[in-house]
């Protein structure tokens, strides 16, 4: 199994953010770090590993200091890390985001992504759903435990109505919450 998880550079939440002239945010401002909730879904990718085996990859995109999200992936136990770097796409938007990643991801052979649900600096949650319209994936979202059974992934999530079990066919895209599991 090939388990592919997004990770992000993003300004520490922590720090002071400030915007540039052309209003975009200054991200050499404040101190650059993995965005935490990309650290449940690395630790997610780990655990389907341990338990059913395949190889592991941290994806990133953004400028050449994103290499420093993936080295911490690589860190915590992730096999291989790649980066998605052009000048060109700096400021890119989540519709552009999503379609790098896709490109990306799909030339890895991956039979599951995992992301975190959402970026500490954008904090819109759309990408991965974006990413998995893309490819042409099922998308379970919000997952706050899961499993693989051959060919089928099983989420469970907590939604405002109950306790959701959501299935899918591999290939499949995860977005994972912070209650999945400790870093």
């Amino acid at each position: 199994m090939k388990i592919v998880v997004c990770v992000k550079q993003v300004p520490d939440s922590w720090s002071e953010r400030q915007l540039r002239a052309d209003h975009r945010l200054d991200r050499d401002a404040a101190e650059r770090v993995i965005n935490d909730l990309d650290t449940y879904a690395v630790e997610a990718a780990l655990q389907i590993q341990e338990q059913h085996g395949g190889e592991t990859l941290a994806l990133s995109m953004g400028p050449a200091s994103a290499e420093e999200a993936v080295r911490k992936a690589l860190q915590m136990g992730i096999d291989e890390g790649a980066v998605v770097t052009d000048d060109a796409l700096a400021g890119s938007d989540a519709v552009a985001t999503a379609r790098v990643l896709a490109a990306a991801l799909a030339s890895t052979g991956a039979d599951l992504v995992i992301m975190g649900v959402e970026s500490t600096d954008a904090k819109m949650s759309v990408v991965p759903a974006m990413v998995a319209e893309v490819l042409g994936w099922p998308m379970l979202t919000h997952a706050q435990a899961l499993t693989i059974d051959g060919s089928v992934v099983t989420i469970e999530r907590q939604t405002t109505t109950g306790h959701d079990v959501v299935q899918a066919e591999l290939p499949a895209l995860v977005s994972v919450v912070e209650k999945f599991n400790e870093p």
